[in-house]
């Protein structure tokens, strides 16, 4: 039996039907497709993508101690300071790692010969559980600015800091961030307010998304700058999120 398809969002639904009509004037006997067909494949690639791990070649020390079974928690990565630089190692030390497409967009750079059409996908990685990434890509396609978003967000990878830090609860539960925090990409400016527990995340669409990715429940949020830019708002939440276990000496 097939499986369900995901509602399509309008927005997304206009990029496929762009990617369609480019590919149909690409070349000789280019065939249009609908863009229902269209993302029904995308999204089908986007939840059943599996890497094969037995094929893989790892190229840097970490991914060969990882390979070994040196490294088995991707808590030892971070204790001893290694730089995550193959997205194969994600996969290995978080293999139940859940993924979400923030947005899609249709973007241009000019050249000599003219304009050049692109897509633009924001993707947003985590295990619900104190970890999450933020990845961007780009591509003449819509699956590989996909799959080049969610690579970027693997190795983007930080531990976040939760606890119970609203003066409101005292369960001492990770349910929440530990103190106010703040993040900021490019005029959006994001600042996370612990709350107790019960509020939810009292956030935007875009910011629910990485605050759930990342294991946060309960949040306050307070923002500032241009938010409908998913991209900025994506990553400022990210940067407040990776900041909670940044310190001063």
């Amino acid at each position: 039996m097939e499986a369900a398809i995901p509602q399509i969002p309008r927005r997304l639904r206009r990029c496929a039907l762009a990617e369609s009509r480019l590919s149909a004037c690409g070349g000789v006997g280019a065939q249009r497709v609908s863009a229902d067909k269209l993302f029904k494949g995308v999204l089908s690639a986007w939840y059943v993508s599996v890497v094969d791990v037995s094929v893989w070649e790892p190229r840097t020390e970490l991914g060969r101690l990882v390979k070994e079974g040196k490294i088995r928690t991707i808590d030892e990565v971070f204790a001893n300071n290694y730089l995550i630089k193959e997205p194969e190692i994600v996969d290995i030390l978080l293999p139940g790692l859940r993924q979400e497409l923030l947005n899609v967009n249709l973007v241009q750079r000019q050249t000599h010969a003219g304009e050049r059409n692109q897509f633009q996908a924001v993707v947003a990685v985590g295990n619900e559980d104190g970890y999450v990434g933020v990845g961007i890509g780009k591509a003449r396609q819509v699956r590989q600015a996909i799959e080049k978003a969610t690579r970027e967000a693997k190795l983007n990878l930080v531990p976040v800091r939760r606890g119970c830090g609203s003066w409101k609860c005292s369960c001492d539960e990770p349910h929440s961030v530990p103190f106010v925090v703040r993040g900021k990409s490019g005029s959006v400016e994001v600042t996370l307010i612990p709350a107790p527990k019960g509020v939810g995340l009292v956030a935007g669409d875009v910011a629910k998304a990485v605050l759930r990715l990342a294991g946060v429940k309960d949040v306050w949020t307070k923002t500032r700058g241009e938010t409908r830019t998913t991209l900025n708002f994506a990553f400022a939440v990210y940067n407040a999120l990776r900041n909670t276990y940044y310190f001063r000496v």
